[in-house]
């Protein structure tokens, strides 16, 4: 499981840092592809192998579902570390997220995002005030409620 805030700057080459905590749980080779909202997904090989599983059973015919699958798989691509633990984003990747220098990588369970530092920003001005609504909806009444 992916989770933490850590904030890092990507240099003219397109290059970043990704956390050593990270760094482990991701393997070697990992995929790094457009996220919503945004934001750049990056998941671990076998991460991504369910995810293509998942999106291989939906059927091909809807309009939603080709125009999903274009977007998410031609921003892909197969990365892997530098010796300094940097990856290297490539140029679309950085326009797509509005990443000019600052950067927030997070943890998100299944997978890493990195935001734009202005993006995350906005995004958590945005839903800080609504989380506990979102909260209430997405557990009201389930087991995992009473623990938290």
């Amino acid at each position: 499981m992916f989770m933490g805030e850590y904030h890092h700057n990507i240099d003219e080459k397109g290059r970043l840092i990704i956390p050593a905590k990270f760094r482990s749980e991701l393997g070697d080779k990992f995929i790094v592809t457009r996220g919503l909202e945004k934001c750049l997904y990056i998941y671990s090989e076998s991460e991504w192998d369910n995810i293509v599983a998942k999106l291989k059973t939906l059927p091909f015919t809807k309009k939603d579902v080709r125009t999903f699958i274009r977007s998410f798989f031609s921003g892909a691509t197969e990365c892997e570390f530098d010796r300094q633990g940097r990856i290297n984003i490539t140029s679309p990747l950085v326009s797509y997220a509005d990443i000019t220098k600052e950067c927030v990588v997070i943890g998100a369970n299944d997978r890493i995002e990195v935001w734009s530092q202005k993006n995350w920003d906005n995004f958590f001005l945005e839903n800080q005030d609504k989380i506990e609504d979102i909260a209430e909806n997405l557990f009201n009444g389930s087991v995992l409620d009473e623990t938290l």
